[in-house]
């Protein structure tokens, strides 16, 4: 059972002021309000919002499992009109609209779109809990027409995951919730790695599936080469 440590009042300046005043005026809503916002402007970090969200319920201002929901909710409607956006708008203007927000990198969505096409519905899920990555993965999902069935259900899964494990954490940590953001880089570059094994597995694993069939069909052409040559003799005697 977790056990919030003794905190201090919540800040009040800065963006972590401003989450908390979202979060008094509306209350747990107003955390899947936030983290909605982080998945259409990533600079707005959603490891200073869940974190924070758990410090409060700390001080009994939020309920925790209803920040958790929240949370998930958001993302999951902020994570449908990435979808969307990306299913009606096409790669060129994607990329266009992009060049004109501020504090957003193109790049970030291509990085994005290769993670997807590389993972398929895995990136949707595991890129949950990779930096930028878990909001603009939405983008080229919504490009290739994924079934917003599964998007959906893949989305909510790994949000769960990423917005329970920041709210908790914020939660016991209390006032020192800023420790979760330094900590979860390294947490992230475990993910990574664990994600680019896999890869390597699957990659290795096709291939030899992939080589044990070519030979497999050169034996049998050899055997098909075989039988034509012993017809032809028996014809010709």
């Amino acid at each position: 059972m977790l056990v919030p440590t003794p905190a201090a009042a919540p800040p009040t300046d800065g963006v972590a002021g401003w989450v908390v005043q979202v979060m008094d005026a509306v209350g747990a809503p107003g955390v899947g309000l936030l983290v909605g916002v982080e998945n259409l402007f990533p600079p707005l970090p959603s490891e200073v919002i869940l974190p924070l969200a758990g410090f409060s319920a700390s001080l009994g201002t939020l309920s925790l499992v209803g920040a958790i929901v929240w949370a998930t909710l958001g993302s999951v409607v902020g994570a449908w009109a990435l979808y969307g956006l990306g299913h009606v708008l096409g790669r060129e203007r994607i990329v266009r609209l992009l060049e004109k927000m501020p504090l957003v990198d193109v790049d970030d969505m291509l990085r994005a779109e290769e993670f997807f096409v590389r993972h398929g519905s895995t990136a949707v899920l595991v890129g949950r809990v990779v930096p930028v990555v878990r909001s603009l993965v939405s983008i080229p999902a919504g490009l290739e027409r994924m079934p917003l069935l599964r998007f959906t259900v893949l989305t909510g899964l790994g949000s769960l995951v990423w917005n329970a494990a920041l709210v908790l954490a914020g939660y016991a940590l209390g006032e020192q919730y800023g420790l979760v953001a330094h900590y979860l880089e390294y947490v992230q570059y475990v993910v990574l790695a664990a994600v680019a094994v896999g890869l390597a597995f699957y990659v290795r694993t096709r291939l030899r599936r992939r080589r044990a069939g070519e030979r497999e069909a050169s034996r049998d052409e050899g055997e098909s080469h075989g039988r034509d040559d012993t017809t032809r003799e028996t014809a010709r005697r």
